[in-house]
């Protein structure tokens, strides 16, 4: 029987920020993956964000100001090639993973807000490997970055906060807790995508919940998924 992880679009972003509403998109990859992981499409795009790349973003993805506004695209461009392009691959029924998906799927439609380029409506069916691996492995002591999640599952990923190296080792992070989790997880990607929308509340009801326990009563955990 055909699994929702034999072929993956995955999808990543390195940015200016983690503030989703001010954030610029910088680098993006998009890219499809086989049953073994392997790639069998990639576009990569370098965005010239309009803004100053604060030094904190450079140490993390190592791109400058001066690099993406000598390199890049104009971010206009390249943002509705990247919507256009995960458009097209969710058209053909592709699953689309993004780890910890609310980041960067809330980053893109506020992108394509502030240039005027049509956002992705609903976007489905998204693959969260965070959320899963959450859900699945709750009481799994230490962080749950991509590169500590990677390792966890035996999944190479050599050139971490680089675009292209996060989108794939997502995608075959998820493969991998496809098949660690086969009898747990459902066939269709259908309901996966809702499976993840009723963890992802719990997780943010629960990681509220600890705040205002530990550290700041007033808190309020943000919510929604795959997009904010």
């Amino acid at each position: 029987m055909s699994n929702w992880s034999d072929t993956l679009a995955v999808f990543d972003l390195e940015t200016t920020g983690i503030d989703v509403e001010t954030s610029r998109i910088v680098s993006a990859t998009v890219a499809i993956i086989d049953v073994t992981g392997e790639v069998l499409e990639r576009v990569d795009w370098l965005l010239d964000p309009g803004i100053e790349i604060p030094a904190q973003a450079t140490t993390v993805h190592g791109i400058t100001t001066e690099h993406a506004a000598a390199n890049g695209r104009v971010a206009a461009d390249g943002v509705a090639e990247i919507v256009a392009t995960i458009r097209e691959h969710l058209a053909r029924g592709l699953p689309l993973v993004a780890y910890n998906a609310p980041y960067d799927l809330t980053l893109l439609n506020r992108e394509s807000i502030r240039y005027g380029v049509a956002p992705l409506v609903s976007p489905s069916p998204v693959v969260d490997p965070l959320v899963i691996d959450k859900a699945l492995d709750r009481y799994r002591k230490g962080k749950r970055t991509l590169s500590v999640t990677s390792a966890f599952y035996g999944v190479p990923l050599d050139d971490a906060h680089d675009s292209g190296a996060d989108a794939i080792a997502a995608g075959r992070v998820a493969q991998a807790i496809a098949r660690a989790h086969l009898k747990t997880l459902p066939v269709t990607v259908g309901e996966l995508h809702l499976l993840q929308a009723q963890w992802s509340v719990q997780q943010a009801e629960s990681f509220q919940a600890y705040m205002r326990r530990e550290r700041d009563p007033a808190f309020v955990a943000a919510g929604g998924w795959p997009e904010r």
